[in-house]
């Protein structure tokens, strides 16, 4: 009578142990899954985080050429007549070159523009019967043309950023000369060429990176970029 419990004691833990072993590993499943799902939703990215990273790089490109350029521009500034040993005005115009480098082969290439799908051929047209000859009429002075040149349209953001930077590139190519010529006069016109094509780089990037406009007040409203206006048909004379 007295081994019936330590039976029922055996069984119960018995039943206890498949029962821990059938559950744990579906438990330790659901963990995982869990964990699984949880990662998932925190690798999905924010809703237009596209657009936005565009424009955090585009300001991550200003970060890279001004470091160098402001930093080419105090050394020539703070230099005796502005003049600079040939090593340091190498390595210093180096820095600059390779920045100018690295944001240049980062920009998205201008897509191309798609052909124009041929034209279909008109179905010919019946002869129509002759009339007589009408008096002829003295001819209309030719018009001159409405279409713009492609000089005088405007180019898209990315391109303006593009040559913004190939001028600033020019312009501290025309500093590091000046700062190794030995002739001061130079050097002003060249500091003011390299901060005006910095400027220039700076407007292209704010204007077109499609970055939100500024809200503090007090400031004047920026500028757009101008568009392209589109081509005018020249009209033919008649006659």
């Amino acid at each position: 009578m007295r081994a019936l419990p330590a039976r029922r004691i055996a069984s119960s833990a018995l039943c206890a142990t498949l029962l821990v072993g059938i559950t744990a590993p579906a438990a330790v499943a659901v963990d995982r899954a869990s964990v699984s799902e949880q990662r998932a939703k925190a690798a999905a990215p924010v809703p237009g985080a596209d657009a936005l990273l565009a424009q955090v790089k585009g300001l991550g490109d200003l970060g890279t050429v001004l470091t160098p350029v402001t930093d080419l521009l105090n050394a020539v500034l703070k230099a005796d007549n502005g003049q600079l040993p040939a090593a340091d005005a190498a390595s210093l115009g180096k820095a600059v070159t390779d920045a100018i480098a690295k944001v240049t082969a980062a920009a998205p290439a201008t897509p191309a523009t798609p052909a124009t799908p041929a034209t279909p051929a008109a179905p010919a047209t019946p002869a129509l019967p002759s009339t007589p000859a009408l008096p002829s009429t003295p001819a209309l002075p030719t018009l001159p043309s409405l279409t713009r040149s492609g000089d005088d349209a405007k180019a898209p953001a990315a391109d303006l950023k593009a040559d913004a930077l190939a001028a600033l590139q020019k312009a501290v190519d025309t500093l590091l000369k000046a700062v190794t010529s030995g002739d001061v006069s130079q050097v002003v016109p060249a500091v003011t060429g390299v901060l005006t094509g910095l400027v220039n780089v700076l407007a292209a990037t704010l204007l077109g990176g499609g970055l939100p406009a500024p809200s503090l007040a007090g400031l004047p409203a920026l500028p757009s970029l101008p568009v392209p206006a589109p081509s005018l048909p020249v009209p033919l004379p008649t006659g």
